[in-house]
């Protein structure tokens, strides 16, 4: 659990700041925040890839249809997240920024600050709007699942040994 708390805590981190990646710009903090090297955050978060070979990714999709056509479609994934790329950090900041969608003519939207999600507009009637919206968080176990089972199945023939009490 605690490699999921700091993989939260990283994809906090990477919408707070814009997207920066190491080595860019100052960012939407402003220019006082200056990125650190990616051994100082290795230490400090300790990694997200644990000795047994566990990785967390993580993917967000978001649809748009609009009497059964497709309109508008967002998508950001990230495979492995303590190998999070500089786009793929961009990429999740603009997903941040949210989604506009307007229907029909006449629509006008001026936001009097920041949105987030998807805002649909609609000025005809009988639309049938459908949004949806994918979170994907995986965490490969399955090395750590097949360490435990190939433990068990030592534990088990030793207990059926001859001799073993």
């Amino acid at each position: 659990m605690d490699a999921c708390r700091r993989a939260v805590a990283l994809l906090a981190l990477a919408l707070a700041c814009g997207g920066a990646g190491a080595g860019e710009g100052s960012g939407a903090l402003g220019p006082e925040w200056v990125a650190v090297s990616a051994e100082r955050l290795d230490h400090m978060r300790g990694g997200f890839q644990l000795p047994s070979g566990l990785v967390l990714s993580f993917g967000i999709e978001r649809l748009v249809y609009v009497n059964g056509t497709l309109v508008a479609q967002a998508s950001v994934q990230i495979p492995d997240v303590s190998a999070m790329t500089p786009e793929q950090a961009q990429d999740l900041a603009e997903m941040k920024q949210g989604m506009l969608v307007q229907i029909g003519g006449g629509n006008t939207f001026a936001p009097s600050g920041a949105v987030d999600g998807v805002v649909i507009q609609n000025t005809l009637d009988g639309q049938d709007i459908l949004t949806l919206t994918t979170l994907d968080v995986g965490v490969g176990t399955l090395g750590m699942f097949q360490h435990l089972n190939a433990n068990a199945a030592l534990q088990d023939a030793l207990n059926r040994a001859p001799g073993s009490p």
